[in-house]
């Protein structure tokens, strides 16, 4: 893991150059020129969609519709970045250890926990780096503030909650042939979800802050979720669940794309001898003690380059730092994933007295729908447990145990008295 030159470049293959990959795109063409990586191929199944296949043509870097196209072409490389649509980030990361690559995968690392348990295992035959890119878990705030969760500075925590509440339109979900679904043509698991996708990382934050190691995340061990769907969709656009995690800490979740209004994330962490809050009352994560004096301030994650992680990554494989969020850090948020889907296995659709449309026509929205779950946020609750009209409540699912999506295990194993 140590035997890469400290100073030599690292050689790279992207996959995936549209959408978020794109953004990867532009930083690897910055970093190429100033001699940081060497990039080897691209990989990009619709390149005439891509800005960037003009600049990779002109500087003689093949661009190949898969993957396994571009390894069957001899190319090889120190890292392969994997920005592509969720349900292929397992098969991809799984192709590039088997030829040697180091993973950096974009979020989340897998659909089903069976999966995962398929990449963990290729992973540890082959000792090479899947590091993951759920970003806030790079940033220095969230490092600091987990440091001093590890050492017990704030005492046991006891509830942790975060609320994020995203607008998105009909074009959203009409961009590609996966968004909102649950299962692509050829019946893959793809579980796309603003709890699997957009607000992923959020989610993944509380389960990564309560991890015993800086390369941990708590699992959940109970799950109990309400999901709805106001679009058109497969799968849900609004999601409220409650966790628990192995030392009784409970942990919620409320995050929507059917709302009227904006909410940035925020979390609010209730520990014995301390209150830590970020996106409440400022864009700066800070700790108080039961007086409401402050103890630290540590900072916005959003403050630091969300490409932070691709650096980390670069030092992680030269052996220059240790990993941050890899598959164990990442696999607690599949698994909690999972369970939220299994607690509702097919997501009821809204009332229509209750949807509104934009005068524009490009988005709707759920009446009322971001102040109940500002509400439910505030008063650590689910809708259900508020006498919403709407409320449907899930399934109490037990994760314990829990190592096959759907169901909670294979259907030929049967379960143990």
């Amino acid at each position: 893991m140590n035997a890469y030159n400290q100073n030599k470049s690292v050689s790279v293959i992207m996959v995936g150059t549209g959408g978020y990959g794109h953004y990867y795109t532009n930083v690897l063409i910055k970093e190429y020129y100033r001699g940081l990586i060497d990039l080897k191929a691209a990989v990009e199944p619709f390149p005439e969609n891509s800005s960037h296949t003009p600049w990779f043509l002109k500087q003689s870097i093949p661009v190949f519709p898969t993957l396994e196209e571009a390894f069957k072409d001899g190319i090889r490389a120190d890292l392969v970045i994997i920005s592509s649509p969720l349900h292929y980030h397992v098969p991809q990361s799984i192709l590039a250890l088997e030829q040697g690559s180091h993973v950096l995968c974009d979020k989340p690392v897998a659909s089903t926990i069976q999966d995962a348990q398929k990449l963990i295992a290729a992973k540890n035959k082959k000792g090479l780096h899947v590091l993951v890119g759920y970003q806030w878990s790079f940033s220095s705030a969230i490092q600091a503030l987990k440091r001093d969760i590890q050492k017990g500075s704030f005492g046991k925590p006891v509830r942790i909650k975060t609320l994020c509440l995203w607008p998105r339109g009909f074009d959203y979900y009409s961009r590609n042939d996966w968004a909102g679904k649950i299962k692509d043509k050829e019946g893959k698991w793809i579980l796309d979800s603003p709890a699997n996708n957009a607000m992923a990382h959020f989610l993944h934050n509380l389960l990564y802050l309560l991890g015993e190691e800086k390369d941990s995340a708590a699992l959940p061990v109970s799950i109990e979720a309400e999901t709805y769907k106001a679009y058109d969709i497969q799968n849900f656009d609004t999601v409220a669940s409650r966790m628990l995690v192995s030392e009784g800490t409970e942990l919620l979740f409320y995050a929507s794309h059917s709302i009227r209004n904006r909410s940035d994330p925020m979390f609010k962490l209730e520990f014995e001898k301390a209150t830590v809050t970020y996106g409440e009352d400022s864009k700066s994560i800070v700790s108080k003690d039961p007086k409401g004096q402050i103890i630290s301030d540590y900072g916005d994650p959003e403050s630091e380059d969300q490409f932070k992680k691709f650096y980390d990554s670069i030092k992680v494989i030269k052996g220059l730092k240790s990993a941050a969020c890899s598959l164990q850090a990442a696999f607690p948020h599949t698994l909690a994933v999972n369970g939220i889907q299994d607690s509702v296995p097919q997501a009821p659709s809204f009332p229509a007295s209750f949807i509104e449309h934009s005068n524009t026509g490009e988005r709707l929205w759920v009446k009322e729908l971001g102040e109940t779950l500002y509400s439910c946020y505030l008063n650590s609750c689910l809708p259900s447990e508020k006498g919403i009209e709407w409320a449907e409540k899930g399934k109490q699912m037990d994760m314990k145990t829990y190592t096959f999506f759907p169901g909670g295990r294979p259907q030929n194993q049967k379960k143990e008295k």
